[in-house]
């Protein structure tokens, strides 16, 4: 089993160099694997396409949701090339990824450049104690449109 997580580690890191060296974005590669078989795969293209959100973790589990047809990836594992940033750790934990690997550290990332480590503490911070200006607004008129959800009776839950 430790020789079949190596070879989807090996083929996340690949995908990192060879996109990286491609032009598509930054050095970063994940794939997403059910039963043995990779269902999804993605790498940063973020520079690429112009969409801050385009990270490979991010790519990878839409791709994977689109071949199983669900917004659920119960029963799959995630390989990065790199421990996930704040976003791409929440995707996963929304996809219900059930394992996650990872080569590169976040501090490895902040050795190139890629310093997440000011959004982890954001998140953690109350939301007037956050760099980005918060402000609640029409919570009353937002409040019944969550009234509606909740009693719509054909809802699909996730």
């Amino acid at each position: 089993m430790q020789d079949d997580h190596e070879c989807f580690m090996r083929h996340a890191i690949r995908l990192s160099r060879e996109k990286m060296q491609d032009g598509a974005g930054g050095p970063f590669g994940a794939v997403i694997v059910k039963d043995g078989t990779v269902i999804g795969e993605g790498w940063n293209r973020v520079t690429s396409t112009n969409d801050p959100t385009a990270h490979a973790e991010i790519a990878a589990i839409r791709e994977a949701c689109r071949a199983l047809g669900s917004f659920a990836l119960h029963g799959c594992t995630l390989y990065t090339s790199c421990e996930p940033c704040p976003m791409c750790l929440a995707a996963a934990y929304w996809a219900r990824i059930e394992h996650l690997f990872y080569a590169n550290t976040r501090v490895d990332a902040a050795a190139i450049g890629f310093d997440d480590a000011f959004l982890y503490e954001q998140v953690v911070l109350p939301l007037d104690q956050q760099a980005m200006p918060t402000n609640r607004l029409l919570a009353p008129e937002a409040r019944l449109v969550f009234d509606e959800w909740a009693a719509k009776p054909d809802k699909v839950p996730y």
